[in-house]
């Protein structure tokens, strides 16, 4: 009887385990960031749930957080649904969403949340047989906690390669500071009211180039086994290409991946996801706390290790540090700065590929003192002192009769960031066999 006791006892102590596990696990991030896989199924809209097929989870697209969203001080975007559009170049039979609130002074309290595949390009209209409403450990609504996040349940839904798709939250009530992604290069929607599972689009009138809240989009996907995590300034942001057209390089050097393996190929089957944040430097934060525009050093834990299934990484970081310092800029401390992020990744058994620093004269701030900088951080990186692997950029898109400019063939205008031609000819001389393979030794 005593025995029988016991054994009770340790069942309901284990079954107790199990259920706050599942809570947990099914609505919040682990302690690295990486969004968990679901333990428990749960009723959405239109009956469906969490996935049983087969496939990996892997990032289909994600943003890095930049900062507060000025304006929203007081009350936030309450009574608003906003609808981010975001493309995944993977198609998928499930997703799962993460909504941040990082830069919250309060709790962010999101009753009513929705994803669909959008009816076309650059539209606020939905597939009306895709629009599913989003649960968090199968709740319809979520709280937040300001400097949280929280990852939905994943919902079944198909996905195609190459589609736009429409993330919209709705939150009732003042929530302070939004956290948002600046310059998305893409459009999105604002609705008066609650409109999240409104297909027909007609209430989104506001346009706006933010993306808000929501900072990665997963897929169970047969059609990837992993994902490329790129981390990088405005260049990687892609800041001067054509908004709405996915021109970004590293949109093409997805493309380029997927049309390699269409063609047989013997190449790893990877998504390309963007971390880039205009103006990040490796060395230095923004202001404010938390930092607007956190350093490469300080985001790569979140922005990076964390996303799901990263497998390899790419940095193309370090030009601000040589433009924006106060002084004359140490190449002997930015080198370092990309080293230690090199080592955090080698010890998680990834591969970096690193970029060269492209020119910049013509640029206020040019000088032939930050130049032999840039140049001397080139020659490292060249040398293998800082990497696993190169790609070149700053070869490929130099002035050949004035290497310290940009060619004009590739140039925004700026004589910083490259037009659409010239991120286009980023993706087309990186090599994709050096995405093969696990991390190298220590550095």
């Amino acid at each position: 009887m005593t025995r029988r006791r016991g054994y009770a006892l340790l069942s309901a102590l284990v079954a107790l385990v199990v259920a706050l596990s599942a809570g947990i696990y099914g609505a919040v991030a682990a302690d690295n960031g990486t969004p968990p896989y679901i333990t428990a199924q749960s009723r959405t809209h239109h009956g469906s749930a969490a996935p049983a097929s087969a496939g990996d989870w892997v990032s289909a697209w994600s943003a890095s957080p930049a900062g507060a969203e000025p304006g929203t001080e007081t009350n936030g975007l309450a009574g608003q649904s906003i609808r981010n559009v975001v493309h995944v170049a993977v198609g998928g039979t499930s997703a799962r969403i993460t909504l941040s609130n990082l830069y919250g002074q309060s709790p962010l309290t999101i009753t009513h949340a929705s994803i669909a595949v959008a009816a076309g390009d650059n539209t606020a209209v939905a597939e009306a047989r895709t629009m599913r409403r989003l649960s968090f450990g199968g709740a319809a609504g979520v709280v937040v906690p300001a400097g949280g996040q929280m990852v939905s349940d994943a919902v079944r839904v198909t996905v195609r390669r190459d589609s736009d798709i429409l993330v919209t939250t709705y939150s009732p009530t003042p929530s302070g500071p939004v956290t948002y992604h600046p310059r998305a290069r893409q459009v999105s929607y604002i609705a008066q009211g609650d409109h999240t599972e409104d297909v027909a689009g007609g209430p989104y009138t506001t346009r706006t180039p933010y993306w808000r809240y929501v900072t990665a989009l997963d897929l169970m996907s047969d059609e990837s086994d992993g994902t490329v995590v790129v981390l990088g300034d405005s260049i990687t942001d892609g800041i001067t290409s054509t908004t709405g057209a996915n021109h970004r390089w590293t949109d093409v050097l997805s493309q380029r991946l997927h049309s390699a393996l269409a063609d047989g190929a013997d190449l790893p089957r990877y998504t390309v996801v963007n971390q880039g944040i205009s103006g990040n430097q490796i060395l230095r934060d923004g202001l404010g706390r938390p930092a607007d525009n956190q350093s490469g050093l300080g985001r790569f834990g979140r922005d990076v290790l964390s996303r799901t299934n990263v497998r390899a990484v790419v940095i193309d970081l370090g030009i601000n540090d040589v433009i924006r310092a106060p002084r004359l800029p140490d190449a002997d401390r930015i080198t370092d700065g990309l080293r230690t992020l090199v080592r955090q990744a080698h010890a998680r058994g990834l591969k970096v590929v690193g970029a060269t620093l492209m020119p910049f004269e013509g640029r206020s701030r040019w000088t032939p003192a930050r130049e032999a900088v840039r140049q001397e951080i080139n020659a490292r990186i060249r040398a293998g002192e800082v990497y696993d692997a190169v790609a070149d950029f700053d070869r490929a898109l130099r002035d050949p009769y004035d290497p310290r400019r940009l060619s004009p063939e590739y140039d925004s205008g700026d004589h910083l960031h490259p037009s659409d031609a010239g991120y286009r000819k980023m993706a087309e001389v990186f090599d994709l066999r050096t995405l093969k393979g696990a991390g190298q030794a220590d550095l």
